[in-house]
């Protein structure tokens, strides 16, 4: 194929999370040396001030609810995104050549499911979580190291529990893209939109 000659078109599929699920699928196939998380992906959020702010977290699900990660919900993110409840994702797998955007609502995630996926953790990552008072200034290691310890310290010989600052975001997608690397950066891009319970689809532009 030549610049002047445009891609072969595509049949979309009819489901973009069923869609999505075997594109991560296909990353978590990928040899950690070339795709060491193939869950991680970049979450968008908008301040007080109007401003956005970025950073990269692991997904822990995703269905037809949508699609969540974990975090302390006092931090920077957390606050931001309950204030503002709405995000934009990113995935991006460049073994694959592919790329998937998401925007949609935020809520949390039921106690329940909170609770499992915590109890589901390394013990140190739980003290961590009781430990961390994420996005808050930091003296020193010294300090946090201490938190560590009083952590430790409180729940020895003890199931350590859910913080109660510490639960799950589940982004509802209104909008989902999927790219896809084609030659002469002319890319597929499928655009799917929620419309009730069902999604419309069509193609962009590169």
């Amino acid at each position: 194929m030549t610049a002047a000659e445009p891609p072969a078109s595509v049949t979309p599929p009819n489901d973009p999370i069923a869609h999505f699920q075997s594109l991560l699928a296909q990353a978590r196939a990928i040899d950690r040396a070339l795709l060491p998380e193939p869950t991680a992906m970049t979450v968008a959020s908008i301040g007080e001030d109007g401003h956005p702010s970025v950073r990269v977290v692991l997904l822990k699900a995703v269905d037809a609810r949508g699609f969540v990660f974990y975090t302390n919900l006092e931090s920077r993110k957390g606050q931001e995104l309950l204030a503002r409840p709405w995000a934009a994702l990113c995935f991006h797998w460049q073994p694959l050549e592919r790329q998937v955007r998401v925007e949609g609502s935020v809520t949390r995630v039921a106690d329940a499911e909170a609770d499992a996926y915590f109890a589901s953790r390394g013990r140190a990552s739980q003290i961590g979580a009781w430990a961390s008072r994420q996005s808050a200034p930091l003296a020193n290691d010294a300090e946090l190291t201490a938190r560590v310890r009083d952590a430790e310290a409180r729940f020895a010989g003890v199931t350590v529990p859910r913080p109660p600052h510490w639960s799950g975001l589940r982004i509802a997608p209104a909008r989902i893209e999927f790219w896809r690397n084609r030659p002469s950066r002319l890319h597929e891009r499928l655009l799917y939109e929620r419309a009730g319970d069902a999604w419309t689809v069509r193609h962009l532009y590169p």
